[in-house]
């Protein structure tokens, strides 16, 4: 019987564009479109700037463009920095039904190596697929995941990457089963990046392991080594990884006839995935109601153990920094409450210090639920409750997020999202280019595409 990680090579290096169905492929753009306009929010950044200077100091090959700067590095550091501008503002998609995980942040290990190969739209497509099918399937193996018993889930990632590499890359069947060895064995990732008091590192673990897999690809394609059994294998991830009990069903089952990127939703704010439940059910109630915020006595989250632990600690109630507050339960809920919406901008260093703002945020108390406890994570229940100085009460119950499969965002939103992103970065023609592009991303040469995604202003 062949190991795991060559059952998922031969799905990666033989899915053809033709085996995926309409509606998956639709998806596939539908997140290239969100991940290019995260990608563009984020250049202006300083985290993204740092990044981007360690990325020149390093040099290279202009092997691949960095999206939105127009310069070439080589893969690795374009697979990377890539990466990095697509989670940076924490506003591209999530999938969590077991493990939470961010599947685009791997669309860099098929883009840029497909630019560097001089490859299609269609095939870029095909990599896509196979990032978000893969990233999804080991999402769902663990039980429970390995995000609660203290693993980042980059330590998945690690092994979904170099797989869509290596399809981009053309990378022969061994090859692509030595860089998952390669890649699989050497970068695990700690919880504590998102846990406490957070630092750059929140965003940048997941791009690491897409940067990860794509290394492994160059090394293995020159004939270099890697544990060929780093699942099953003694010492692999089954073995140590041993409180975790692994479905390898939920793995390979079903690989190459059903496809899971429709299940996969997108955010419809730049958080934290567990704040987006409550700030879905405040702003309901808001407005809903016509609530003025300077009217509120109080407002009573109901969410989860994990929810109230690592979102709601002391420091979350005095966020100095952009990772803090959208990490921060009580900072969200206060800026929908007082602004009527979250968007990337309340986490600038200005709106930051919105007085409004800080005298809502004692308002707030987030509590453990032990009934929420028990469905998740199947279910992420919130309820919120909002009390008025007048004695008025409002509670809404909230399972399903705007932005999720079960809420999902029409077209017509995802563009308005995507607008809002690229707008400091390009002008209204070149969006607007961009989206017809990606929207018919079958019939665009991969090279070509990338000269869209450049700051034109």
């Amino acid at each position: 019987m062949d190991s795991i990680s060559r059952e998922m090579a031969k799905f990666a290096l033989g899915l053809k564009y033709e085996q995926i169905p309409a509606d998956a492929l639709k998806e596939a753009k539908r997140f290239m479109l969100d991940s290019i306009g995260c990608a563009l929010a984020a250049i202006g950044h300083k985290d993204m700037q740092q990044a981007y200077e360690f990325v020149q100091l390093l040099g290279g090959n202009e092997h691949a463009t960095i999206i939105g700067h127009g310069t070439k590095t080589n893969l690795g550091n374009s697979a990377l920095m890539n990466s990095l501008l697509i989670r940076a503002i924490d506003y591209n998609d999530i999938y969590w039904k077991q493990d939470p995980s961010h599947p685009s942040d791997i669309i860099p290990a098929a883009l840029s190596p497909a630019e560097y190969k001089g490859l299609s739209g269609q095939d870029l497509l095909v990599g896509i697929v196979v990032a978000y099918e893969l990233e999804m399937r080991l999402c769902l193996s663990g039980h429970p995941g390995i995000r609660e018993i203290g693993w980042h889930h980059a330590s998945l990632t690690q092994l979904v990457s170099p797989l869509v590499a290596a399809r981009m890359l053309g990378l022969t069947e061994d090859q692509a089963v030595a860089a998952t060895g390669i890649s699989g064995s050497s970068h695990f990732t700690l919880g504590g990046v998102v846990a406490g008091f957070l630092t750059n590192m929140k965003n940048t673990a997941d791009p690491m392991a897409v940067e990860a897999g794509v290394r492994a690809c160059m090394l293995a394609s020159t004939g270099y080594s890697g544990p060929a059994e780093v699942y099953e294998g003694k010492e692999g991830l089954f073995h140590v990884i041993n409180t975790v009990k692994w479905d390898t069903d939920a793995m390979l089952s079903g690989l190459g006839r059903e496809f899971l990127i429709t299940n996969c939703g997108y955010k419809a704010f730049p958080t934290e995935a567990l704040t987006h439940q409550p700030i879905t059910a405040t702003l309901e109630i808001r407005n809903n109601n016509n609530i003025d915020p300077k009217d509120v006595r109080e407002i009573l989250v109901k969410t989860t153990t994990r929810g109230t632990d690592i979102l709601s600690d002391k420091s979350k109630y005095k966020p100095t920094t952009k990772e803090t507050a959208d990490h921060s339960l009580p900072y969200c809920i206060a800026v929908a409450v007082v602004k009527g919406n979250v968007l990337p901008s309340d986490f600038e260093e200005e709106a930051l210090k919105d007085p409004l703002v800080w005298e809502t945020l004692p308002k707030i108390k987030v509590e453990a639920d032990p009934e929420i406890d028990a469905l998740f994570p199947k279910i992420k229940r919130t309820r919120v409750t909002i009390t008025l100085n007048n004695g008025q009460i409002f509670t809404k119950q909230e399972d399903h997020a705007k932005g999720r499969a079960e809420n999902p965002l029409s077209d017509k939103e995802l563009i308005a999202k995507f607008k809002a992103n690229a707008h400091l970065q390009l002008s209204e023609e070149r969006m607007e280019k961009v989206i017809d592009a990606t929207m018919n991303l079958e019939n665009w040469d991969v090279r070509e595409y990338m000269k869209l995604l450049v700051s034109d202003k």
